[in-house]
C-alpha cells in the first residue's frame, strides 16, 4: 500500500476567493497547496471588464501570506452585454485566462449572468478569435427542469448546439455531475474538457441526507446518483487529458448555509488536493492522480507543467469543527471528521 506519494505540484482549474476579509481568511488554504488557480468573477459587483479583473488579481496577490508563491488566474463575468472588444483587452493582458458563463440566476451571484446566449454571438466570436475558453456552468434554470436533470438538459438544448455552431471556440464544462456529461466531453472534440470536484467524487446525493439535511454538502450542480458517481470516477481517473482538477470549493459563512434558504457551495481548499488523493486511492488509481492534478489542466490552457513537487502521506488527519472566516466561521468539507490524506 503507498504511504506516501509525491506529485509535480497541481492546479486548481474552478476556484472561489471572494474577496476583502474573506479572501485573506481563505486563500493560505489554497496557496499552500496549488501553484495556480481559475479565480471564479461572481463577486457582489461582478468582475465583468479587464481592468476589474486586473484590480481584483492585486488585491489576491497582496492578500498572499509572506512567501507564498501561488498565481492567480483571472476570468472575466460573461453578461448580455459584454463587448467583444474586452475579450481583445482581456488577451492582451497576458492575465486574463478565460470567460466564464453563468446561465441567470443558476448558482451563488449568478444574477448578472446570461439570459440568452444569442445576446452573446459577437463575443463568442470574439473568443473564438483569441483563443479564450469559455467556462461553462452547465445547467439550465427552466423552473420546469427538475434540478437533478438540469446538466443533463443543458447538454441538449445549449452546449451541443454551442459546440456546433462554435467550432473554434474552447469550452470547459466546469463541475460535471453526470454520466451524460462525462460522456459528452468524452466524445467531444479535444477542444471541450471538463473540471470534476472531489466532493463530486466522493459523495452521492444520499450524503445529502444522511441522518437529516446536510447544508453544508449542499452545492451546485447538486450531488447526484450514485451511478453518475462512479462514472465521474471512471472519467477522472482514466487518464484522459479531457479532465482535469478543480475544487469549485465555494466559502461561505456558517449562517448563510444555516438558514431557511441556505447558499449553494462546499468549502474544500483546506484539504484540496487530499481530498482527491482520496477517490484516487479508493479506486486504485493513485498513478494517474499527477495527469488529472498537475499535467492536463496546463496541457489545455497552453500553460507550462510546474516545476516544484509536493507529498501527500496516507495519515489521517482530523479536520476542525469550524474555520475562522473573516469576523465569521464557516464549515469545511468533513468538519469534525478526518481526510485520510495528509499534505507533508
Amino acid at each position: 500500500m503507498t504511504k506516501h506519494l509525491t506529485l509535480l505540484r497541481p492546479d486548481d482549474w474552478h476556484l472561489h476567493l471572494r474577496d476583502g476579509e474573506y479572501l485573506r481568511a481563505v486563500l493560505p488554504d489554497t496557496a499552500r497547496r496549488f501553484a495556480r488557480a481559475i479565480i471564479m468573477p461572481n463577486l457582489r459587483p461582478p468582475v465583468t471588464t479587464t481592468q476589474l479583473a486586473l484590480a481584483y488579481r492585486e488585491r489576491i496577490v497582496a492578500a498572499l501570506p509572506a512567501g507564498a508563491r501561488f498565481e492567480p488566474l483571472m476570468t472575466l463575468y460573461l453578461t448580455d452585454n459584454t463587448p467583444p472588444e474586452e475579450i481583445a483587452a482581456a488577451r492582451a493582458s497576458g492575465r486574463i485566462h478565460a470567460v466564464k458563463y453563468y446561465p441567470a440566476g443558476a448558482t451563488t451571484n449568478s444574477d448578472s449572468g446570461v439570459t440568452d446566449l444569442g445576446k452573446c454571438r459577437r463575443v463568442l466570436e470574439a473568443m473564438e478569435k483569441h483563443r479564450m475558453p469559455l467556462l461553462v456552468h452547465g445547467e439550465v434554470t427552466d423552473p420546469d427542469v427538475d434540478v437533478f436533470d438540469r446538466e443533463k438538459v443543458f447538454i441538449e438544448r445549449v452546449l451541443e448546439p454551442l459546440v456546433e455552431r462554435y467550432a473554434g471556440l474552447r469550452i470547459v464544462m466546469e463541475h460535471i455531475t453526470t454520466r451524460e456529461a462525462a460522456q459528452f466531453v468524452s466524445a467531444a472534440p479535444p477542444r471541450i474538457a471538463a473540471t470534476v470536484t472531489a466532493h463530486h467524487l466522493l459523495m452521492s446525493r444520499n450524503a445529502l441526507f444522511a441522518g437529516g439535511m446536510r447544508p453544508h454538502l449542499y452545492c451546485l450542480p447538486v450531488l447526484k446518483r450514485e451511478a453518475h458517481r462512479l462514472a465521474l470516477i471512471e472519467a477522472a481517473t482514466g487518464g484522459s487529458p479531457k479532465f482535469f482538477l478543480g475544487t469549485d470549493s465555494a466559502p461561505h459563512a456558517r449562517h448563510t448555509k444555516e438558514t431557511d434558504c441556505g447558499c449553494a457551495g462546499i468549502y474544500s481548499a483546506h484539504a484540496g488536493i487530499e481530498l482527491y488523493a482520496e477517490a484516487f486511492a479508493a479506486a486504485d488509481a493513485l498513478d494517474r492522480l499527477e495527469g488529472f492534478a498537475s499535467r492536463h489542466g496546463p496541457q489545455f490552457y497552453g500553460l507550462p507543467v510546474n516545476e516544484a513537487t509536493i507529498t501527500l502521506a496516507r495519515q489521517p488527519w482530523p479536520v476542525p469543527a469550524e474555520l475562522a472566516y473573516g469576523g465569521d466561521t464557516l464549515v469545511p468539507l468533513r468538519g469534525a471528521g478526518t481526510v485520510a490524506w495528509q499534505l507533508v
